[in-house]
Protein backbone atom coordinates (compact mmCIF):
# COMPACT_ATOMS: atom_id res chain seq x y z
CA UNK A 1 0.00 0.00 0.00
CA UNK A 2 1.64 2.93 -1.39
CA UNK A 3 1.93 6.32 0.75
CA UNK A 4 -0.43 9.68 -0.76
CA UNK A 5 1.43 11.76 1.91
CA UNK A 6 1.19 15.08 0.54
CA UNK A 7 4.45 17.68 -0.17
CA UNK A 8 6.54 18.54 3.02
CA UNK A 9 5.66 21.46 5.17
CA UNK A 10 8.33 23.62 3.76
CA UNK A 11 7.01 22.82 -0.11
CA UNK A 12 3.46 23.70 0.79
CA UNK A 13 4.14 27.32 2.61
CA UNK A 14 3.60 30.36 -0.07
CA UNK A 15 6.60 32.49 -0.68
CA UNK A 16 6.32 35.26 1.89
CA UNK A 17 5.64 32.38 4.75
CA UNK A 18 8.46 30.97 3.47
CA UNK A 19 10.48 33.89 4.40
CA UNK A 20 9.26 34.86 7.20
CA UNK A 21 9.35 31.85 9.02
CA UNK A 22 13.40 31.57 8.08
CA UNK A 23 14.14 35.20 9.52
CA UNK A 24 13.21 33.57 12.86
CA UNK A 25 15.72 30.26 12.76
CA UNK A 26 19.09 29.68 11.93
CA UNK A 27 20.79 27.18 10.05
CA UNK A 28 22.59 24.02 11.67
CA UNK A 29 24.65 20.78 10.17
CA UNK A 30 24.86 17.59 11.50
CA UNK A 31 26.87 14.54 10.40
CA UNK A 32 25.41 11.37 9.62
CA UNK A 33 24.58 9.48 12.26
CA UNK A 34 24.28 11.95 14.99
CA UNK A 35 20.85 13.06 17.30
CA UNK A 36 18.63 15.76 16.26
CA UNK A 37 16.11 14.87 18.58
CA UNK A 38 16.10 12.27 21.75
CA UNK A 39 12.77 10.65 22.48
CA UNK A 40 11.51 12.04 25.92
CA UNK A 41 13.57 15.69 25.72
CA UNK A 42 11.95 18.75 26.49
CA UNK A 43 10.74 20.55 23.45
CA UNK A 44 12.24 24.02 22.47
CA UNK A 45 12.72 24.17 19.09
CA UNK A 46 11.67 22.80 16.12
CA UNK A 47 13.50 21.98 12.53
CA UNK A 48 12.72 22.49 9.07
CA UNK A 49 14.96 20.17 7.15
CA UNK A 50 17.12 22.12 4.06
CA UNK A 51 18.92 19.21 3.15
CA UNK A 52 19.92 16.03 3.74
CA UNK A 53 17.43 12.77 5.03
CA UNK A 54 16.48 11.38 8.39
CA UNK A 55 14.53 8.53 10.21
CA UNK A 56 12.29 9.01 12.92
CA UNK A 57 12.28 6.30 15.31
CA UNK A 58 11.16 4.76 18.80
CA UNK A 59 12.94 2.08 21.01
CA UNK A 60 11.11 -0.63 22.67
CA UNK A 61 11.71 -1.66 25.99
CA UNK A 62 14.23 -4.05 24.41
CA UNK A 63 16.23 -1.81 22.86
CA UNK A 64 14.92 -2.49 19.50
CA UNK A 65 14.10 0.14 16.96
CA UNK A 66 10.89 0.96 15.83
CA UNK A 67 11.49 3.05 12.41
CA UNK A 68 8.40 5.36 12.25
CA UNK A 69 8.54 7.60 9.32
CA UNK A 70 12.04 8.49 7.14
CA UNK A 71 11.97 12.93 6.27
CA UNK A 72 13.78 15.09 3.33
CA UNK A 73 13.52 18.66 2.29
CA UNK A 74 11.31 20.27 3.32
CA UNK A 75 9.38 18.18 6.49
CA UNK A 76 9.07 20.32 9.75
CA UNK A 77 9.86 18.33 12.96
CA UNK A 78 9.21 18.52 16.14
CA UNK A 79 5.72 20.41 15.40
CA UNK A 80 3.01 18.55 18.08
CA UNK A 81 6.14 18.79 20.77
CA UNK A 82 5.82 22.60 19.88
CA UNK A 83 1.82 22.92 19.94
CA UNK A 84 1.14 21.24 22.98
CA UNK A 85 4.03 21.67 25.20
CA UNK A 86 4.80 17.59 25.37
CA UNK A 87 8.26 15.88 25.51
CA UNK A 88 9.14 14.90 22.22
CA UNK A 89 7.57 11.45 21.15
CA UNK A 90 10.10 10.02 19.29
CA UNK A 91 13.86 10.30 18.10
CA UNK A 92 15.30 11.62 14.88
CA UNK A 93 18.76 10.73 13.77
CA UNK A 94 20.78 11.75 10.17
CA UNK A 95 20.64 9.38 7.77
CA UNK A 96 23.03 11.39 5.98
CA UNK A 97 24.59 14.73 6.34
CA UNK A 98 22.01 17.28 7.26
CA UNK A 99 21.46 20.76 7.32
CA UNK A 100 17.82 22.08 9.18
CA UNK A 101 16.42 25.67 9.75
CA UNK A 102 16.03 25.78 13.93
CA UNK A 103 13.73 27.62 15.40
CA UNK A 104 12.46 28.22 19.09
CA UNK A 105 8.99 27.01 19.86
CA UNK A 106 7.69 30.72 21.15
CA UNK A 107 8.66 31.46 17.57
CA UNK A 108 7.55 29.41 15.66
CA UNK A 109 4.17 29.40 18.22
CA UNK A 110 4.11 33.05 17.38
CA UNK A 111 4.67 31.98 13.49
CA UNK A 112 1.70 30.03 13.47
CA UNK A 113 -0.50 33.01 14.92
CA UNK A 114 0.22 35.23 12.50
CA UNK A 115 0.27 33.26 9.53
CA UNK A 116 -3.18 31.51 9.35
CA UNK A 117 -2.11 30.08 5.95
CA UNK A 118 0.67 28.25 7.32
CA UNK A 119 -1.61 27.28 10.68
CA UNK A 120 -3.71 25.33 7.87
CA UNK A 121 -0.88 24.27 6.27
CA UNK A 122 0.51 22.54 9.23
CA UNK A 123 -3.25 21.25 10.10
CA UNK A 124 -3.41 19.51 6.96
CA UNK A 125 -0.22 17.60 7.39
CA UNK A 126 -0.74 16.45 10.83
CA UNK A 127 -4.26 14.98 9.24
CA UNK A 128 -2.45 13.01 6.39
CA UNK A 129 0.22 11.56 9.00
CA UNK A 130 -2.57 10.19 10.62
CA UNK A 131 -4.08 9.28 7.87
CA UNK A 132 -1.07 7.69 6.97
CA UNK A 133 -0.90 6.02 10.69
CA UNK A 134 -3.87 4.74 9.98
CA UNK A 135 -2.79 2.73 6.77
CA UNK A 136 0.21 1.60 8.28
CA UNK A 137 -2.41 -0.53 11.11
CA UNK A 138 -4.51 -1.92 8.45
CA UNK A 139 -1.40 -3.25 6.65
CA UNK A 140 0.14 -4.96 9.66
CA UNK A 141 -3.75 -6.73 10.38
CA UNK A 142 -4.10 -7.10 6.13
CA UNK A 143 -1.17 -7.97 4.48
CA UNK A 144 2.42 -10.19 4.38
CA UNK A 145 5.61 -8.89 4.86
CA UNK A 146 6.60 -9.65 1.46
CA UNK A 147 3.68 -6.97 0.45
CA UNK A 148 4.65 -4.89 4.05
CA UNK A 149 7.86 -3.84 2.00
CA UNK A 150 6.58 -3.32 -1.13
CA UNK A 151 4.50 -0.93 0.12
CA UNK A 152 7.62 1.01 1.98
CA UNK A 153 9.71 0.33 -0.84
CA UNK A 154 7.35 2.06 -2.84
CA UNK A 155 6.88 4.94 -0.51
CA UNK A 156 11.06 5.36 -0.63
CA UNK A 157 10.68 5.20 -4.44
CA UNK A 158 7.85 7.81 -4.85
CA UNK A 159 9.27 10.61 -2.32
CA UNK A 160 13.29 9.94 -2.68
CA UNK A 161 13.40 7.75 -6.14
CA UNK A 162 16.17 8.57 -8.83
CA UNK A 163 15.50 7.54 -12.07
CA UNK A 164 18.20 5.35 -13.28
CA UNK A 165 18.30 3.35 -17.25
CA UNK A 166 16.85 0.87 -15.54
CA UNK A 167 14.20 1.54 -13.42
CA UNK A 168 14.35 3.91 -9.97
CA UNK A 169 17.05 4.02 -7.10
CA UNK A 170 16.29 4.45 -3.67
CA UNK A 171 19.19 6.40 -2.17
CA UNK A 172 18.01 6.36 1.33
CA UNK A 173 20.66 4.32 3.14
CA UNK A 174 18.86 2.27 5.16
CA UNK A 175 19.75 -1.03 6.61
CA UNK A 176 17.74 -4.33 6.75
CA UNK A 177 17.61 -3.86 10.71
CA UNK A 178 15.37 -0.71 9.99
CA UNK A 179 13.72 -1.36 6.99
CA UNK A 180 12.27 -4.35 9.60
CA UNK A 181 11.14 -2.01 12.15
CA UNK A 182 9.84 -0.10 9.66
CA UNK A 183 7.50 -3.16 8.71
CA UNK A 184 7.28 -4.83 12.27
CA UNK A 185 9.42 -7.72 11.07
CA UNK A 186 12.48 -9.34 12.23
CA UNK A 187 15.38 -8.77 9.80
CA UNK A 188 15.07 -12.22 8.67
CA UNK A 189 11.80 -12.08 7.57
CA UNK A 190 12.47 -8.98 5.63
CA UNK A 191 15.76 -10.47 4.31
CA UNK A 192 13.55 -13.33 2.80
CA UNK A 193 10.12 -10.82 1.39
CA UNK A 194 13.41 -8.66 -0.48
CA UNK A 195 14.39 -12.38 -2.21
CA UNK A 196 11.14 -12.63 -2.92
CA UNK A 197 10.55 -9.34 -4.95
CA UNK A 198 14.49 -9.61 -6.41
CA UNK A 199 13.15 -13.11 -7.43
CA UNK A 200 10.20 -11.51 -9.33
CA UNK A 201 12.29 -8.93 -11.27
CA UNK A 202 10.39 -6.33 -8.97
CA UNK A 203 13.59 -4.76 -7.42
CA UNK A 204 17.64 -5.18 -7.50
CA UNK A 205 19.57 -4.80 -3.73
CA UNK A 206 22.89 -3.67 -2.57
CA UNK A 207 24.46 -3.07 0.78
CA UNK A 208 22.17 -0.04 1.75
CA UNK A 209 20.74 0.65 -1.62
CA UNK A 210 17.94 -0.96 -4.04
CA UNK A 211 16.76 -0.09 -7.65
CA UNK A 212 13.12 -0.70 -8.31
CA UNK A 213 12.82 -2.25 -11.59
CA UNK A 214 9.42 -2.44 -12.21
CA UNK A 215 7.68 0.30 -9.85
CA UNK A 216 3.66 -0.87 -11.36
CA UNK A 217 4.91 -4.23 -9.73
CA UNK A 218 6.07 -3.56 -6.66
CA UNK A 219 2.86 -1.34 -5.88
CA UNK A 220 0.75 -4.12 -7.03
CA UNK A 221 2.60 -5.92 -4.80
CA UNK A 222 2.03 -3.41 -2.23
CA UNK A 223 -1.74 -4.61 -2.07
CA UNK A 224 -1.54 -7.86 -1.57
Amino acid sequence: MPDDEPEEFLDRLDAADRAALAERGRHRRWPTGSSLFLDGDRSSTVLVIVSGRVKVFSLTENGDEILLAVRGPGALLGEMSAVDGSSRSASVAALEPVVALVVGVPDFVEFLRTHPGAAMVLLRLVISRVRDSDRKRVEFGAFDIAARVAGRLVELADRFGEPVPDGVRIAVPLSQDELAGWVGASREAVAKALRVLRDRGLVTTGRRTMTVLDLDGLRRRARG
